[in-house]
This record gives structure tokens, C-alpha cells and sequence, in this order.
């Protein structure tokens, strides 16, 4: 089952890091946040990508051009040019990189995909989002329930602290970014059958609108609810947070 992986988009939230690369290809631990996103599905022995490029996606073709190179060991011989590789620490990927285009919105990239998803189902996430998800649970509900399209559903943490206040105006308890309202949101990595596709109209369509809404309202849309760390890196202060949990060994999504 190929994986579609979404990163065209502009970044602009950080701009401070997007101004010179796409918003996939930001650093954390030293790796793209892409890199970071293949390797949750590559744990789970889903190594056949899809990457839908757009803005600055140049790079995100250099990168994996480059990646054998950058990861082995070389020995070259400056009077020839002859360059010997040694051991190599490469991935077992297999990585088709579309550049779909810089004004085409989410459901228009992932249709310029059709051509090269000979499966019948595939997988989509998001190129700036990680998680602890377990990949083949995930896959296992979208086959038992039958229908076109499985969204995992994630339950975010409030954005401020929150109080518990009496009627005298005391503050009996405080809690710091407690999980937020009981609204689940999109957290991507979803699982779809090729069909669809042909809920996408064209270039201009957005994913998450009228394809996810028709078939919502068709019942073809079913959500495995994950209850595990998630975070999407939207600003300079997400990428920080991220930073900070590899630092301390204390990332959730790292598995391998």
C-alpha cells in the first residue's frame, strides 16, 4: 500500500524556518519532520512514498536524490572522480516526489497522484505532523468497517492553562494545557479506497471540504480514534517543543 505524504503547502505560520525551504524539510533532531513522518510508517513496513511537492519542492527532491550518498561511507579517488561507497545506513524506501504545483490546494495533489496508485486502498497524512500512532491498527479498523475512508481523530490540548474557579473568585485548581474541549479534530494519517478519487474534482479542490464532506454525509466516513501523542509543527514554537522531547529522549512517535 503506498503512502501519499502532503508538502506543497506554504508554511507561512513558520516562516522563520520556511523562507528558504518547504515546511516538510524543517529540522527537528537533526532529520526533516518529513523524514520523521516516513519512518513512523516505514516502522510498521510501509516503505513505498508518495511525496506531492509544491512550494520549494526543489529541495525535497535534492534531499532524496542526495540521500544514499549522505548516508554511507565513501572513499573517492580525487585523480579519477571514482567514488567507492562503503557501508550505508539508507533507507529501504521507494520514493515517487510529484510536484503537483504551487496554487493546487490538497484534494488537487493527492489526485495528481492517481496514475502511480495501482492498489486498491492507499494512505494519506500530512507532511508537518507526528505521532505515536500504531499504522497497521489503523489499517486494520479502515478494513473492518468496509467503507471508503478511515480519518484518525485526535483529541488536541488546550492552547491556554485552564481554571477552576469558585464563587468567592478562588481558584481551586489549575491545569496547564489540559486536553481541550471534547471536540475531536482531523489528525490525519487517514486510510482511502482508490475510489475515492473520484470525489476530487480538480486542482482547486480542497481535501477536507466537499470530498470529505460528501462522503461523509454518504456514510463512507468512518474515524480511528487516537488517543496517543500527536502534534502537528504549525509554528516556531511547535518545532521547539518537538525539539525538545528528542532531546530528552522523550519522543513519543520515535520507535526505531
Amino acid at each position: 500500500m503506498k503512502v501519499l505524504i502532503l508538502a506543497g503547502g506554504l508554511g507561512s505560520r513558520l516562516s522563520e524556518e520556511t523562507t528558504v525551504k518547504p515546511k516538510p524539510m524543517v529540522e527537528i533532531g537533526g532529520k526533516p519532520i518529513l523524514w520523521h513522518i516516513m519512518k513512523i510508517y516505514s516502522t510498521y513496513g510501509f516503505n513505498d512514498f508518495i511525496i506531492l511537492c509544491g512550494y520549494k519542492g526543489f529541495l525535497i527532491k535534492e534531499y532524496f536524490a542526495h540521500y544514499f550518498l549522505h548516508m554511507a561511507d565513501l572513499t573517492i579517488d580525487m585523480t579519477t572522480n571514482n567514488i567507492v561507497h562503503h557501508t550505508s545506513n539508507a533507507e529501504p524506501w521507494k520514493v515517487t516526489l510529484l510536484d503537483t504545483g504551487l496554487e493546487t490546494m490538497t484534494g488537487g495533489r493527492i489526485k495528481q497522484a492517481e496514475k502511480y496508485i495501482e492498489d486498491d486502498s492507499f494512505m494519506l497524512t500530512y507532511g508537518d505532523g507526528v505521532a505515536d500512532i500504531d499504522i497497521n491498527k489503523l489499517v486494520e479498523f479502515h478494513k473492518s468497517h468496509g467503507r471508503l475512508v478511515t480519518m484518525t481523530s485526535v483529541l488536541p490540548e488546550g492552547r491556554f492553562g485552564a481554571l477552576s474557579i469558585d464563587n468567592s473568585n478562588m481558584v481551586s485548581s489549575f491545569k496547564e494545557k489540559p486536553i481541550g474541549d471534547g471536540s475531536w479534530i482531523n489528525g490525519g494519517f487517514f486510510v482511502c479506497n482508490r475510489e475515492v478519487l473520484g470525489y476530487i474534482k480538480d486542482s482547486q479542490t480542497i481535501f477536507e471540504k466537499e470530498p470529505l464532506e460528501e462522503l461523509a454525509s454518504e456514510g463512507q466516513l468512518f474515524t480511528y480514534k487516537h488517543t496517543g501523542f500527536w502534534k502537528p509543527m504549525d509554528n516556531q514554537r511547535d518545532k521547539n517543543q518537538l525539539e525538545k522531547l528528542i532531546e530528552n529522549s522523550n519522543a513519543p512517535w520515535i520507535k526505531w
